[in-house]
């Protein structure tokens, strides 16, 4: 069994074959016989978890299993307390409720790296960071969320998947290690460290 983190880069495909215009995963990791276990949009970026083992991808991909994600959103604007409540209470997207998630206001973090190409910017109209934690994954779901609480997404960063967090494997990127099943808090065991790290040439 293989399991793979993955610091996926803003504008690439969450998938191995080739795209006209965009990277895919293919860029980046040269491991046969693994796919993704959920998805990032192109304009997404962050962790993702590639697995040869198609239960294993299951158990990361239904929200059933409960496998808590989480994001740092950059929203235009500065969302006051009723926006944050709306948040965590769950919000109608009009197809379908979300589910209650845990929502607060966050500094941009110390290790965040820039994105290339940044957002836009105005100068009238402040930025702020939320840290979302979300169980069902939808379509384009935390950007939904907060575009009906009146603060669209202009970034969005997956830092954590489970008991799995981004800034603890230091991955640039585009680079990738080979991870425990068990860092993810999944099974019984007890979380180990990352083991085989290995990087984009």
């Amino acid at each position: 069994m293989t399991l793979i983190a993955l610091n996926k880069p803003f504008n690439m495909m969450s998938q191995f074959s080739a795209h006209p215009t965009r990277a895919t995963l293919a860029d980046c990791v040269r491991v046969p016989g693994v796919y993704p276990a959920g998805r990032l949009d192109a304009d997404s970026e962050g962790l993702l978890l590639l697995t040869d083992d198609g239960a294993l991808q299951a158990r990361i991909a239904d929200p059933h299993h409960k496998l808590a994600k989480t994001y740092l959103a950059q929203v235009e604007g500065v969302p006051d307390a009723a926006a944050l409540a709306a948040l965590r209470a769950g919000v109608d997207l009009g197809d379908f409720r979300t589910l209650p998630a845990a929502a607060r206001l966050v500094a941009e973090p110390g290790w965040l790296w820039t994105r290339d190409p940044p957002i836009r910017f105005r100068a009238a109209i402040p930025t702020t960071w939320i840290e979302l934690q979300i169980r069902e994954g939808k379509n384009r779901q935390v950007r939904r969320m907060t575009a009906a609480v009146g603060f669209p997404t202009l970034r969005l960063v997956r830092v954590g998947i489970g008991n799995l967090a981004l800034p603890q494997l230091g991955l640039a990127p585009g680079a990738w290690c080979e991870i425990d099943p068990a860092a993810l808090g999944l099974s019984r065991q007890a979380p180990r460290p990352p083991v085989r790290r290995r990087y984009k040439s």
